[in-house]
C-alpha cells in the first residue's frame, strides 16, 4: 500500500472524483490490484469510485469463484461478455501468434465498458516486471526505445493509468499466495484451445531478464530510476539539433 500510494502520489493516477473500471482478469496482478485500491479507497483523503469488470471470451469461461470472491469482499464486479474466441477461430492463422490478437480485443472490450458503465479511467494490472519486458522486446524486436506509462490517454479520451508499475511480479505473487486469493491460471488463456505459436519474444525478456538480475541485484531499481531520466538529446534523433 505504501508504494501504490507514492505512485499514485507521483503520477496523479487516481483523483477525486473518478470513477475507474478495473480490469479483472483473474490472475494474481488484477486480483492484488481491487484489493489495493479497496483498501486505498478507505485510506485516501478523496473519494473515488471503481468497478472491476471481468471480460468473456465466449469461450464457456467459470468465473463462479471470482464472482464470489468479489461478493464477499464487497468489490462491485461485472462480466463483460464479448465473442472474442469465435472471432479468433475467423481471423488468426494456424501457426500464429496469438498474443497480439487477444490483448487488442480484450483492450477495445474494456474500453467498451468503460464507456457502458460511466468510467473516466481504465486501471490494467501491468507492474514493473511488464514494463522491463517490453521495454527490451521493443529494444530487441522493434528497434524502438518503448515500454510502459503509468498513466496515458487513449484515442478515445479515455485514460488508462497502471497502480501496480512501479511493484515487482514477485510481490503480487506473493501477496495473491499468501492471502489465498481465488487466481485463475492458464486455464482461462485462450492459448490452451488453438494450435497456435507460443509466443518467444516475452519468454525470452523474462529469461534475459532473470540472468541479468543474478549478475546485476539492483538491475529493476536501476531500469525504474532510468524510465524516469531519459536523455533524448543523446541518441540519434537528427531532427532534434534542428528543432
Amino acid at each position: 500500500m505504501s508504494k501504490l500510494g507514492k505512485t499514485n502520489a507521483e503520477f496523479n493516477l487516481i483523483e477525486e472524483g473518478d470513477k475507474i473500471l478495473v480490469g479483472l482478469s483473474g490472475g494474481k496482478d488484477s486480483l492484488t490490484m481491487v484489493h489495493a485500491l479497496k483498501e486505498q479507497q478507505r485510506r485516501a483523503p478523496f473519494k473515488f469510485e471503481f468497478i472491476a469488470v471481468t471480460v468473456s471470451y465466449g469461450m464457456g469461461e467459470n468465473f463462479d469463484k471470482l464472482i464470489a470472491h468479489c461478493k464477499e469482499h464487497e468489490i462491485p464486479h461485472a462480466i463483460h461478455n464479448t465473442q472474442i474466441y469465435d472471432l479468433a477461430g475467423e481471423k488468426i492463422r494456424k501457426n500464429s501468434s496469438f498474443c497480439s490478437f487477444f490483448s487488442r480485443m480484450r483492450r477495445g472490450s474494456l474500453y467498451g465498458a468503460a464507456e457502458k458503465h460511466g468510467c473516466n479511467k481504465l486501471a490494467l494490472g501491468h507492474h514493473m516486471d511488464d514494463a522491463a519486458e517490453s521495454f527490451f522486446m521493443n529494444f530487441i524486436y522493434n528497434g524502438q526505445l518503448r515500454s510502459l506509462a503509468p498513466k496515458y490517454r487513449a484515442e478515445n479520451g479515455l485514460i488508462v493509468i497502471r497502480p501496480l508499475i512501479q511493484m515487482r511480479e514477485r510481490q503480487l505473487a506473493a501477496c495473491a499466495f499468501d492471502n489465498e486469493m481465488p487466481t485463475i491460471g492458464d486455464e482461462a488463456c485462450p492459448s490452451m484451445r488453438f494450435d497456435v505459436k507460443m509466443p518467444h519474444a516475452r519468454a525470452n525478456a523474462k529469461k534475459m531478464l532473470r540472468n541479468m538480475e543474478k549478475e546485476f541485484p539492483t538491475l529493476f531499481t536501476s531500469l525504474n530510476a532510468a524510465f524516469k531520466n531519459i536523455s533524448v538529446e543523446s541518441f540519434f534523433d537528427k531532427d532534434k539539433f534542428n528543432t
